[in-house]
């Protein structure tokens, strides 16, 4: 039995770290003033960012921000497939709460004669070379505020399967078409999290290694109907760079990030998820922007990923190779 003692200071190093996490989080994209939204699906957070209208290529994409803050990362979010950009609203608003400018196109193109909204290997490239030219652009609401140096992916099932394709440098049909080895992957690139993701075979089998050169981790709704957690664990540890993560998000299934269930348009997932839209983004946000932030090197964020977020966060089950 612990000692009364020893109790207590658990019980005040939890408080302290949820207390970190909160003051991290404001400290990342800004105190929210009196024009907050309330906490809804579409917007769960308090802290206050903005969106607008962009192009990127050839894409017609939302960009979400936080309302303070510079040299701001940029992540690009892979769609899944036939999931329109205007699903990860709350989802990119999180993520940009947290100190992030999150760039959600909609990437239409045709995969073997099918036209549709499918997220391909290849679009990093464009996302990097947006951001390097809308950092310089006198009319922006971002000029002078991004990094473009400091790019990040996160990805949703198809999406996440395109970005497992950019992590490695790899084109590769039906991900991307007609470019070399090598030449899909951004050298600014220095993260990636994936949700709903794997790289399993179809009809099950072994995952092919995985040559990730910079740190992926993958989110798995534990109640996921589309995206089997098992094939999720094979591909987690069918990553060969580390440091690599595994977070299982209870309850949660196939569509945990978007806004609504089921988004009209992509393949239903038909296990129901079992825990709150707006509670499945957070979490799923959560994890998502704090491994990105401990990639690029923020010390709260490596500890609370590598050391004590698992414990601190009943909603997870994190597995992470250092």
């Amino acid at each position: 039995m612990a000692h009364p003692k020893q109790v207590a200071q658990r019980r005040i190093s939890r408080s302290l770290a949820a207390g970190m996490l909160g003051f991290a989080l404001l400290a990342a994209a800004g105190t929210a003033g009196a024009a907050a939204a309330a906490e809804t699906p579409q917007s769960p957070t308090p802290v206050t960012t903005f969106v607008y209208p962009a192009s990127v290529g050839a894409d017609a994409a939302d960009v979400y921000y936080p309302e303070s803050g510079n040299r701001l990362p940029v992540v690009l979010l892979l769609q899944g497939a036939n999931v329109d950009k205007s699903h990860y609203e709350g989802y990119a608003r999180t993520v940009a709460a947290f100190g992030f400018v999150v760039v959600v196109p909609n990437h239409v193109r045709s995969v073997f004669g099918r036209p549709g909204l499918w997220a391909g290997s290849d679009q990093g490239l464009t996302a990097v070379t947006w951001s390097k030219a809308e950092n310089t652009r006198a009319d922006s609401p971002l000029a002078g505020r991004l990094d473009p140096s400091s790019f990040t992916l996160l990805g949703h099932s198809f999406g996440g399967a395109a970005g497992v394709g950019t992590v490695q440098g790899q084109c590769a049909p039906p991900f991307c078409f007609g470019l070399p080895p090598g030449a899909v992957k951004p050298v600014e690139l220095k993260a990636a999290v994936f949700f709903g993701t794997n790289n399993a075979p179809p009809g099950g089998g072994p995952v092919a290694p995985i040559n990730n050169t910079v740190p992926v981790a993958l989110i798995q709704g534990s109640t996921d109907g589309v995206a089997a957690p098992a094939a999720a664990r094979g591909t987690y540890e069918a990553l060969l760079g580390k440091p690599k993560a595994l977070v299982t998000v209870a309850g949660v299934n196939h569509y945990g990030i978007t806004n609504v269930q089921n988004p009209a348009g992509a393949a239903p997932d038909p296990t129901a998820q079992t825990v709150g839209q707006t509670d499945s983004i957070r979490t799923s946000a959560r994890w998502s922007a704090l491994f990105l932030k401990a990639a690029l090197g923020d010390v709260f964020a490596q500890s609370y990923v590598r050391y004590w977020g698992d414990a601190s966060d009943n909603a997870v089950t994190v597995q992470q190779v250092n």
